[in-house]
């Protein structure tokens, strides 16, 4: 044994130095400059955050530094990639998942009070009875009322887990005393489909506002209803629908399209090409239709309008589409992070991408505001389109790719919605206060409009009505507000629909809102 340790000490020096030699190799190899941004596990990114964590001379919060510079990297590359922290990873799955948690009610705050706008039916509010133009004094025993609280901490309130309790009062016209309700907390459904009604005898109505993991099931239900009620012909409104899930843009399509049809495909630089094709189980295969789109219609709006317009199933009125055409996945990170990364592009059924060009420099600019302008708002003529890039339908239209679904039919943007004027009283936030307001204190008078189509008919907006809404819209304004005679009649109209949708939700926003708009009234005259 001693003999063996006076060898073993003997040769350290030695052993010692060929470790160390080693070592200086590696260090080379992985410093060389194909591996320069890599040290074994780590990369200079890693590094520099360690760096800041253990030596900066304040603390910083790492998260956020990481969040801030995914993004950054994504910003880079296309328009739609995007990192989402986990603290806010929920809140901005709940539209497309169809559903969050809480007590279900959509409120204002006016003067430092809750007021409820709407109690959201199938929620649990709605079941045992809080109702529009209730105000909420307290939650859980802390006062809300005239004290100053901002629109998150009343969510943060009011939302909570399934099952636990929420204990509000509430104070309600003409109630002597506060009412005491306990709400059990519960999924509250956020429904995708703002309204299906009859514009006419036999021409229906209905309104996607986004395509979620409830959409399908929502319009199924709504084209059985219209249906039943003389439905042949139906108007489908887009307008202003970002989009949303692929899934649900196929399942939607499919009620329009006889079985077999390419409803859509996709396809990326790792991603195969993937088809999706139509079935037999539409509700409404045969009925002439017509889809409204317009500058704020993307994505999976665009799959639905393109699909239906490449198959010459149904006519496109309205004005050209956002146009994007990139799909994008989402992956969950270790920490409960997400990225939703772009991985494909999707084609309509001739071919056509819709993805707009973009520049990584100017890709974020305001579409809207160029358009504007451009002219192309209210002049189809400035619209140019790549001749390039024109395709057929099976009866022989041309449609275009390379920017959005341009319609069949154009109709121009009314001009009012870009004037100032206008712009300062809807900025000046009285319409739906004002309409909560007269709803809450004339209730009995606007109890003989108990149908949405009675009160589009009968009710007006008197000039006393009128004065009263200018007075307060003024005071918040805090200066008197220029009214011609184009602007008065746009106010009273949305004044009126508004106090239709208090009084009688959506059904009587649209009642009222679709009496004059120029896009439904020229579908109402090419379905004739």
């Amino acid at each position: 044994m001693q003999e063996n340790k006076g060898s073993l000490a003997k040769w350290l020096p030695l052993i010692v130095g060929c470790c160390l030699a080693f070592g200086m190799w590696m260090g080379v190899k992985f410093f060389s400059n194909d591996r320069v941004f890599r040290i074994g596990n780590n990369s200079n990114y890693d590094i520099v955050m360690n760096y800041l964590q253990t030596q900066y001379v304040d603390t910083v919060n790492i998260e956020d530094l990481n969040g801030l510079a995914i993004n950054e990297v994504l910003s880079k590359l296309d328009p739609y990639s995007m990192y989402i922290p986990a603290s806010e990873l929920a809140h901005v799955n709940e539209p497309l998942e169809g559903n969050f948690e809480g007590v279900g009610i959509e409120f204002y705050v006016l003067n430092d009070t809750i007021l409820v706008v709407n109690a959201i039916p199938g929620g649990p509010s709605e079941a045992i009875g809080i109702r529009s133009g209730d105000k909420i004094i307290s939650i859980n025993g802390k006062q809300v009322a005239g004290v100053k609280i901002s629109n998150a901490d009343i969510i943060k309130s009011l939302r909570g887990v399934a099952g636990t309790l929420a204990k509000v009062k509430i104070q309600r016209s003409n109630s002597p005393k506060l009412l005491d309700f306990t709400i059990k907390r519960d999924k509250i459904p956020l429904y995708s489909v703002d309204i299906a009604y009859m514009l006419t005898r036999d021409i229906g109505y209905l309104k996607i506002n986004k395509f979620s993991a409830t959409t399908a099931d929502e319009v199924n239900e709504s084209l059985q209803k219209l249906t039943s009620r003389g439905m042949k012909k139906l108007v489908l409104d887009l307008r202003g629908n970002g989009g949303g899930y692929l899934d649900a843009a196929i399942r939607v399509s499919d009620e329009f399209l006889s079985n077999g049809k390419l409803i859509t495909y996709t396809k990326g630089r790792t991603q195969p090409k993937k088809e999706f094709l139509s079935t037999s189980r539409g509700v409404f295969e045969k009925g002439e239709m017509v889809v409204l789109i317009d500058e704020g219609s993307a994505s999976a709006s665009e799959i639905v309008s393109g699909a239906l317009q490449d198959w010459d199933r149904a006519t496109v009125i309205g004005r050209r589409s956002f146009g994007k055409g990139l799909v994008q996945e989402q992956y969950m990170l270790p920490d409960g992070s997400g990225l939703r990364l772009t991985v494909s592009k999707y084609y309509t059924p001739t071919g056509r991408s819709i993805q707009k060009p973009f520049d990584v420099t100017s890709m974020h600019d305001d579409e809207v505001l160029n358009r504007f302008k451009h002219g192309e708002l209210y002049f189809k003529d400035s619209i140019i389109f790549n001749q390039s890039l024109v395709f057929t339908t099976p009866e022989g239209k041309k449609v275009y790719g390379g920017g959005g679904i341009m319609p069949s039919v154009f109709i121009p943007a009314d001009s009012l919605f870009m004037n100032e004027g206008f712009g300062k009283f809807v900025n000046a936030g009285t319409m739906i206060s004002f309409s909560y307001n007269f709803v809450d204190k004339n209730r009995e008078m606007l109890s003989k409009f108990s149908v949405s189509e009675v009160f589009a008919k009968e009710f007006i907006i008197s000039d006393q009505i009128f004065t009263d809404f200018l007075v307060e819209s003024q005071k918040m304004v805090g200066e008197k507000l220029a009214v011609n005679p184009t602007i008065e009649k746009l106010l009273k109209k949305y004044l009126k629909a508004n106090i239709a949708r208090q009084l009688l939700k959506n059904e009587g926003y649209y009642n009222v809102i679709n009496t004059d708009d120029e896009v439904v009234k020229a579908s109402i005259e090419y379905l004739k």
